[in-house]
């Protein structure tokens, strides 16, 4: 039997659900989800396995207007996922419409010539009537092969997109063995659990004026494994909060973090959290180097 394998990107703006689709998709949690906008750093890469089509699924940053080097290296990590893809979906949140950034990206990829699908998502949240108009409205912008729509969070229309993206994606040998999900390594998967709870725990703009990265990796004798990481901030007030009152708040993010880990990686995990005060860490090239962002200003 022929076997199939592509690259698919996941691409919208902020908080449309790309990291739920891909979760779903691949049926495991391999990108962090949040409630707040812009959760996503860098590109995931999700394995889909449908039959004998290998789908690569590339779940990407949300695309907005960047204003910190940080945020330029997020907005070009999508759009590099992009423009690697064989084929684009556009994930749209059906309940926020056709706002005016999500007409510049379905615009941009229109001038790009890319091969792209429309997925609106979240229709749980939107009468089945105003569905239609959001369709024909996007499809006046950018020109969709095919239009989805889908519930990522209940799982509705998620599967007969499985079934076309298996069939669309080129003929050709599988690029990872059928078992694996994803090419995330541990470390940064460590590090972004972290961040995860960071952004369910925390508020306004703490969450993004923060950064985990996983210093020490140690495999224990009892097949255990420990995790030192420590969490940047920008401000000395934001470290105080992440603390919390006697240590309170960082010691249920790791909690939570360690619980989830253990789960993920299927064996116990001993993890230790350090909080750090480094400002100006999301303009320097290193810190960014560290959670899988290249500077697009350097070189």
């Amino acid at each position: 039997m022929t076997t199939r394998c592509g690259f698919v990107a996941v691409a919208g703006a902020p908080n449309a659900g790309k990291s739920t689709l891909l979760n779903r998709l691949t049926g495991a949690k391999l990108s962090i989800v949040t409630p707040k906008a812009q959760t996503t750093r860098f590109r995931i890469l999700g394995i889909m396995m449908h039959g004998e089509s290998q789908v690569l699924l590339v779940d990407t940053p949300g695309i907005f207007a960047p204003r910190r080097r940080l945020d330029r290296a997020m907005v070009a990590a999508a759009w590099a996922g992009v423009r690697d893809a064989d084929l684009t979906l556009l994930v749209v949140d059906a309940k926020t419409g056709v706002t005016e950034l999500v007409r510049r990206i379905a615009g941009t990829l229109a001038e790009q010539q890319r091969r792209c699908w429309l997925v609106l998502n979240k229709i749980d949240l939107v009468p089945a009537p105003a569905l239609l108009p959001l369709t024909a409205a996007l499809s006046g912008v950018a020109p969709f092969e095919q239009t989805f729509m889908v519930s990522a969070s209940s799982g509705d229309g998620v599967e007969r997109l499985a079934e076309a993206l298996a069939a669309a994606v080129p003929e050709g040998p599988h690029l990872y063995p059928g078992d694996d999900l994803t090419d995330l390594p541990d470390r940064l998967l460590a590090a972004e659990i972290v961040r995860e709870q960071i952004y369910l725990r925390t508020h306004e703009e703490v969450p993004y004026e923060a950064t985990v990265e996983t210093e020490h990796w140690q495999e224990r004798s009892d097949g255990s494994v420990r995790i030192d990481a420590t969490v940047y901030v920008s401000r000395p007030g934001h470290k105080a909060i992440l603390i919390g009152e006697g240590g309170k708040r960082i010691k249920a993010i790791g909690a939570s973090a360690r619980e989830e880990l253990a789960g993920l990686l299927e064996r116990k995990v001993h993890l230790f959290l350090n909080v750090k005060q480094r400002t100006g860490w999301d303009e320097e090239t290193a810190r960014l180097r560290a959670i899988g962002l290249e500077d697009p200003g350097s070189g």
